[in-house]
């Protein structure tokens, strides 16, 4: 074969290739929709299924023609025109798309389970439990994909296996080090995990964390988002949260007992601040029954100290009440009883009886 005739079928070879890695990629992208759509059929009545197949319909439109295109480079010629740098970018964006596919059908099945169980009802412990755990092991699953991703791109490039090899020949130092930075990383990981599983705290838990009351309003994979009463957001590590202790008052449930003090002088009748209170509790909704009690606490120099426990069904029903029965308390002595608020006391000398001492003279 003369340089004519070599060019010639060069030129044809070429042409086949290139036509076939085109009709490859349009039959792939009619089957990824067809396939599509199959699926979001089949999977209507299965939510979690329907979630996964729903992340992964981005992913899918990439992943088949690139499977199309790798197996057409695959079938080509040797001698084809930078055939290698091809199969190798082809081969990394396959991977690319591969981790990409996975991490989103992890997050797919995540918001599944998520949908099945929602936080919006009476009784959501269970619900904020499973959020919890799903949130989290869904997010170390992606995490663990994307590393295995990363990996195998890596390996293809033979530079960077060489470079490995030589940094586990010489790891002393180098793998010391790396292990102190990657520290907070990993952590933080094995943290996430142990809340997953252990679950000291649950999506929407309420917590008191360095004085400050909030609810939990996310869990990501390295910290933890508490929205403050005052709309402002607390972000805390997740290692923070193993490593010190905090308040959960959701733990196992949101009922709690909460405090009214009041100061009143000793002459004040009890009975009557008893019923008020109790009449007070009985007329606010946030109230679950369960408990109005007064009683005195304390017996100071001047006036002594009454305090009411009441009950709710949460923190947030509970200060409401709080706030009710006190403000009741005050404006039933404002009414019924004001001389016995309580009153600085002064002794006065009546001036007649008081006898004038004499001046002494030199």
């Amino acid at each position: 074969m003369n340089f004519s005739e070599l060019v010639a079928w060069a030129d044809d070879s070429s042409l086949r290739i290139v036509l076939a890695a085109g009709v490859g990629v349009v039959l792939a992208l009619v089957v990824a929709r067809i396939g599509a759509t199959i699926v979001l059929r089949l999977t209507r009545s299965m939510p979690v299924l329907a979630k996964v197949a729903e992340q992964c319909r981005s992913p899918a439109q990439f992943l088949l023609p690139l499977i199309a295109l790798q197996a057409v480079w695959h079938s080509a010629p040797d001698a084809f025109p930078l055939i290698g740098g091809i199969r190798h970018a082809n081969g990394l964006l396959l991977l690319a798309t591969l981790t990409w596919a996975g991490m989103r059908a992890a997050r797919g099945a995540g918001l599944g389970v998520i949908g099945l169980h929602p936080v919006d009802v009476a009784d959501n412990l269970n619900a904020r439990r499973i959020h919890t755990q799903t949130r989290m092991l869904a997010r170390t699953v992606m995490f663990v994909v994307l590393l295995a991703g990363l990996a195998l791109m890596l390996m293809t490039f033979p530079g960077a296996r060489q470079f490995g090899a030589s940094l586990l020949a010489s790891a002393g130092v180098a793998g010391l080090v790396v292990g102190i930075a990657a520290r907070p990383v990993f952590s933080n990981l094995i943290a996430g995990l142990q809340i997953a599983l252990a679950q000291p705290l649950r999506i929407d838990d309420v917590l008191i964390v360095q004085g400050e009351w909030g609810r939990v309003e996310e869990i990501t994979g390295t910290y933890v988002v508490l929205k403050i009463w005052d709309e402002r957001r607390m972000v805390i590590p997740l290692q923070w949260f193993i490593e010190n202790p905090f308040q959960n008052w959701t733990r196992n449930n949101a009922q709690i007992i909460g405090t009214v003090f009041v100061w009143v002088d000793y002459r004040m009748p009890l009975e009557p601040l008893r019923q008020a209170a109790q009449r007070a509790c009985e007329a606010a909704p946030e109230w679950d029954e369960r408990l109005c009690l007064l009683q005195v606490v304390e017996a100071g120099e001047r006036s002594m100290q009454l305090r009411v426990l009441v009950t709710s069904g949460n923190s947030s029903l509970n200060w409401d009440l709080r706030c009710k029965v006190r403000e009741a308390l005050v404006d039933f002595m404002q009414r019924e009883y004001p001389q016995y608020l309580p009153l600085m006391r002064a002794e006065l000398l009546d001036p007649a009886t008081t006898a004038s001492k004499p001046q002494s003279t030199a």
